[in-house]
């Protein structure tokens, strides 16, 4: 089983809708049955609450089937548990390495859009209202992460 993690700021907007997003893209092509897939906050901010407003309208105009979360932080033993944890951002990226114990030491954390060639940030439209442009650097970045677990994990 791989075991993917998506981590933002509140696991409310980005980090939902990578979830929601990657889940789709997994099931297309026919490998559900191979993925955990799962999202955490890195803030305690908004523990509890369901995906934004604007991830859930996003996500219905791409006919992609939106999962149920509620809002939860990444722990430790996340680290230890899941194969491949994503952050949006740098300050993702920090936070996520400071939960994890402070260290990186299996080389599990990446930022998402490494995937696609990037070493950019995934904006957070909680702050720029933009779920277009986050939806865009998403679908990007998940499309590139599969490609490499396909190409790693040789499925």
């Amino acid at each position: 089983m791989i075991k993917v993690l998506f981590v933002c700021h509140g696991n409310i907007c980005r980090s939902t809708m990578a979830q929601s997003l990657f889940t789709h893209l997994v099931t297309q092509s026919g490998l559900a049955d191979q993925f955990e897939i799962d999202s955490a906050a890195t803030s305690r901010e908004e523990i509890g609450n369901s995906p934004h407003y604007g991830t859930v309208e996003k996500l219905r105009q791409k006919h992609i089937p939106l999962i149920q979360h509620h809002a939860r932080q990444m722990t430790a033993e996340d680290y230890r548990y899941y194969n491949y944890l994503i952050g949006m951002d740098t300050a993702n990226i920090r936070n996520m390495t400071r939960i994890a114990g402070g260290t990186d030491k299996d080389q599990k954390i990446y930022k998402l859009l490494t995937f696609a060639g990037s070493g950019r940030d995934v904006a957070d439209p909680w702050y720029t209202g933009d779920f277009d442009a986050t939806f865009e650097d998403v679908m990007a970045g998940c499309t590139g992460l599969l490609e490499k677990i396909r190409r790693e994990e040789h499925i």
